[in-house]
Formats: C-alpha cells, sequence, structure tokens
C-alpha cells in the first residue's frame, strides 16, 4: 500500500476547491449582458461609426472634389486601359481558382475559409462563445454534436495491427523500406501516451522513464529506456508491453514478453483497484492500469491466432468483453469475427454481428462485409449470372445481393482488393473509415475466408461491376463558397475583357453610363 499512501499525499497537495454544480450558475450582472449584447453588435457599430467620420470629414478632405477629379480620370481612359484591367483582373482570379480547387483536392476544405477562421475572425472580435454557461444543456448538446461529428471522419487504431518487431521488421529486413509512415508511426506514439501513461507517473520512477520512451521517436532508444525501467522495477508491465512489440522478432518472443506483462499487470491493476476511491489521482491510475491490462491480454489474444491456438484466441477474446465491456471503442470484436471465421463457426460470427452490428455504434468494414459474405455463403455454391437473369433472383440472393450492395456503399474501396484487381500491402496501424486504408486492413486478413466460400467472390464481383462502375467518396463535401466565386470572377472578368476588346465603342459608352451612376 505504499503507492496509495504517496498518491494520498499527492493527492491532497494537489487537492482544489470544488466546481459549482452545472446548471447551477450565478445569473448574469448588467455588465455581463450588456457586453454580450455589444458582442453582437459590434461589426454593425463599427461601420455606423466608419460612416459618420466620413460624413464629419467630408469637407477637410474635399470628398467632392476628389470624387470628381476620379471621375474625370476614369472617363479619359481608353478601351485599352479596361481590357487590361479586366484580363488581369481575369488571370489572378483564375489562378486563386486553380489553387482553391487543389487544395480543396488535397485537404478537403477551402484555402481562404480556413486562413478566415484561423487569423482573421479573432482579429475582427469573432468568438465561439455565447452567452450559455458551460454547464447549460445548449453548450451541452452542441458539444455532444461536435464530438459526434469529429468521431464520423476520425482515425480510427487499425483493431488488427501488426507486431512492429515480428511483423513490420521483416519487411524492412526484405525490401530496406519502412512499410509505416511517420504520420501514422507519430498518431501511435499519441496512442501509447493515451494509453499507458497519466498524471501520477512521476510517484514511480520506472513510469517515469516510460513516459520519456513513449515519446521517443527512435527505436533503439525506445527499446534502451525499457530496459532502464525494468532495471528501476522489475515488474513494470509497460516496459514489457515495449519490447514485445518492438524488440521481439517472433511471435513466440513476443508472446513470452506479453506473459511477463501480463504478470505484472494483473499485480498492479489489483492494487490499482483497492486504491481507487481515495482521490481522482487513483481513479486515473486505475483507468490507465486498465488499459495497459486489457492491451495486454488482446496482444496474447493476436499472438494465439497468429501461431495457430485459435481458440484460445477467441476464449480470450471472449472474456475480454465480458470482464470489460465499456472498452467497445477498441474494436475487440473485430478481432473476434476473424478469429470465428478462421474456426468457420458462422453462427457465432452472426452472433457477433447481431450484437455489434447496430445503428447506434460506428460500422465498419469488417461488419459490413462479414454480414454481406454470410448472406452470400448461403447461395453463392449455385448462382450464376445467366440462370438469374431467366429467372430472376431468389428472396436468398436478393438479401444476398442487397447486403454486397449496403457493404459496397459504406466502402466502395474492398471489392478490388478483395478480387485481387489491386496489389495488397501492409495494413497501416491507423486506418480512415470508409478509406482505402481501412479496405487494405480488411482485404488484408479477410481475403482468404473470401475464397474458402465457393463462389463468394464471382457474386461479389457480379454484383459490384452490374451497380458500383465508380467509386463513391465518402463523405461527400460539397465545393466551398470561394470555388464558385472565384470561377465566377474568372468567368466574368474574361467575359468583360474580351467583349471590350472586340467592341471598344459599346463597352466604353456602357463603363460612362455606370460612372454617371455614381456622380454626385
Amino acid at each position: 500500500m505504499a503507492d496509495c499512501d504517496g498518491l494520498s499525499e499527492a493527492g491532497t497537495a494537489a487537492a482544489s476547491p470544488p466546481a459549482p454544480a452545472p446548471g447551477l450558475s450565478p445569473p448574469l450582472g448588467w455588465r455581463e449582458r450588456l457586453r454580450a449584447g455589444l458582442a453582437g453588435t459590434g461589426a454593425s457599430l463599427w461601420f455606423v461609426a466608419g460612416l459618420g467620420v466620413l460624413y464629419a470629414l467630408r469637407v477637410p478632405l474635399r470628398l467632392c472634389e476628389n470624387l470628381a477629379a476620379v471621375t474625370v480620370f476614369l472617363n479619359s481612359l481608353t478601351p485599352k486601359f479596361y481590357v487590361a484591367l479586366t484580363g488581369t483582373s481575369s488571370l489572378i482570379s483564375g489562378l486563386i481558382f486553380i489553387f482553391e480547387w487543389w487544395y480543396f483536392h488535397k485537404h478537403g476544405t477551402s484555402f481562404i475559409e480556413q486562413v478566415s477562421v484561423s487569423h482573421l475572425r479573432p482579429l475582427m472580435g469573432g468568438t465561439e462563445s455565447s452567452i450559455s454557461e458551460p454547464g447549460s444543456s445548449s453548450s451541452n448538446s452542441e458539444s455532444e454534436t461536435s464530438r459526434q461529428n469529429l468521431s464520423e471522419c476520425k482515425v480510427w487504431r487499425n483493431p488488427l495491427n501488426l507486431f512492429r518487431g515480428a511483423e513490420y521488421r521483416r519487411y524492412t529486413w526484405v525490401t530496406g523500406k519502412e512499410p509505416l509512415t511517420y504520420y501514422d508511426m507519430n498518431l501511435s506514439a499519441q496512442d501509447h501516451q493515451t494509453f499507458f501513461t497519466c498524471d501520477t507517473d512521476f510517484l514511480r520512477p520506472s513510469d517515469t522513464v516510460m513516459q520519456k520512451a513513449w515519446r521517443e521517436r527512435n527505436p533503439p532508444a525506445r527499446i534502451k529506456a525499457a530496459y532502464q525501467a525494468l532495471e528501476l522495477n522489475n515488474d513494470c508491465a509497460t516496459a514489457y508491453v515495449l519490447l514485445a512489440e518492438e524488440e521481439a522478432t517472433t511471435i513466440l518472443d513476443a508472446e513470452r514478453l506479453f506473459k511477463q506483462a501480463l504478470k505484472a499487470g494483473e499485480t498492479i491493476y489489483r492494487r490499482s483497484q483497492q486504491c481507487q476511491h481515495q482521490s481522482p489521482q487513483h481513479e486515473a491510475q486505475l483507468r490507465r492500469d486498465t488499459n495497459v491490462l486489457v492491451y495486454i491480454k488482446r496482444r496474447l489474444a493476436m499472438c494465439a491466432r497468429k501461431l495457430g491456438r485459435i481458440k484460445e484466441a477467441v476464449k480470450i477474446m471472449r472474456d475480454l468483453m465480458k470482464e470489460f465491456p465499456p472498452l467497445t471503442m477498441l474494436n475487440i470484436h473485430e478481432n473476434l469475427l476473424e478469429s470465428l471465421l478462421e474456426l468457420q463457426a458462422y453462427a457465432d460470427v452472426q452472433a457477433v454481428l447481431a450484437k455489434y452490428d447496430d445503428i447506434s455504434l460506428p460500422k465498419s468494414a469488417a461488419i459490413c462485409y462479414t454480414a454481406a459474405l454470410l448472406k452470400t455463403r448461403t447461395v453463392s455454391d449455385k448462382f450464376s449470372p445467366e440462370t438469374a437473369s431467366r429467372r430472376g433472383l431468389s428472396t436468398a440472393e436478393i438479401n444476398a445481393v442487397e447486403a454486397i450492395h449496403r457493404a459496397v456503399e459504406f466502402n466502395p474501396h474492398v471489392p478490388k482488393y478483395l478480387l485481387e484487381m489491386k496489389s495488397l500491402i501492409l495494413p497501416p496501424e491507423h486506418i480512415l473509415k470508409r478509406g482505402d486504408s481501412e479496405a487494405i486492413a480488411y482485404a488484408f486478413f479477410h481475403l482468404q475466408h473470401w475464397k474458402r466460400i465457393e463462389g463468394a467472390l464471382n457474386l461479389l464481383q457480379c454484383t459490384w461491376e452490374g451497380t458500383f462502375h465508380h467509386v463513391s467518396v465518402y463523405p461527400k463535401k460539397e465545393l466551398p463558397f470561394f470555388i464558385h466565386f472565384t470561377a465566377g470572377l474568372c468567368s466574368s472578368t474574361a467575359m468583360i475583357a474580351l467583349l471590350t476588346h472586340q467592341f471598344p465603342e459599346i463597352m466604353g459608352v456602357f463603363a460612362k453610363a455606370v460612372l454617371g451612376l455614381w456622380r454626385p
């Protein structure tokens, strides 16, 4: 209980007065209400003030005389000037249009809008806050909506990611190339710091060393730090995890290290459970130790799956899902689905799908395409496109085709990999839902299951080619306003330049008529 005592002292020292309960915020005073009202009308007040200043200074600034001089100057300009002016405007707006189009297709957003929101809006006094307090229902609903939108477009950790030392490094030894991008490894480093560290790491020297190790970019430096942590504490579970992931060159070595990590992790987890109610710091430490324990057991299940002990892997995964049901965001059920398909336990696969193929849970290619595979399995061995075109589709065939439609609509990139029209590569550690990376990760592990069922790929090919000729883009993004604006500006100025060049007299009369409207 030494750790608990030290943690209690740290928690007492860092204690702060309790925050007021949400929803019970004090009423706003007249100063706050006035400030909030002025914030909404700030732009209008500045505009009116500017007009007032111009009107007051119209005589000292000689605005009328200057405006008349400008009118005389514009009347003396030749049509060639207007041709050059409109031609230059068309060229500049065309270049802006091309850049906006390229930036939108590369980054998915408008450059002008991004700069306006990021840099100009704060200068103009724009804020995201409103009068509602943080604890109010409106602010809570808005934050919940934003979190849901982020979760729909978020990059997810690949549930079936390979082992760096035992699998990814073998590719590097053979080809001399790195299988993972820097961006992917940086996301993994952030995941490790989130899962395996907490605010109380300073209380244990070994955890302090590991906290630095997860931030290291150089693999030898991370491995060296893990050994330093083990010298300080032979029961440092996260150090064994790092060595199993990155130093072990075979799955057997990784499994041996994960078993050592499991022994240490269970001891630390039981100790944290005893202290969890003493302070918020203890609760944070229990969450971290829970993450470590779940991660270790999951990787042990994956080791058993890769070593052919599939029933053992299934048992570990089922126990994990029963013991830690809130951790559905780790997608352990996708590991379970793949293992059950390897056992050809299709009834168990259907039971898992019935639980997780729900509208309220995030979808994945594994769920959608596994559901399509099960429906395809019942009709694929006797399916023939010629026969189906003559007699029509049966009810079971219609269900299978609709399931394939649903799966392809979710991720249209998968069929090309399952049909081996595109070459497979090693799956990344992170995937983008409904993207090409998710398709690679799914096909890398599930292609064998489709090949095992006779006619399944044939039905997939017939359905996919007959319905989806082009890969759809999800989520479908509308073109930003500034792309339409710059395209219209470029077209209109080019048209004016052409008309001025071809009909200078008519355009000159038109320009003078327009200027005449502005004369005082």
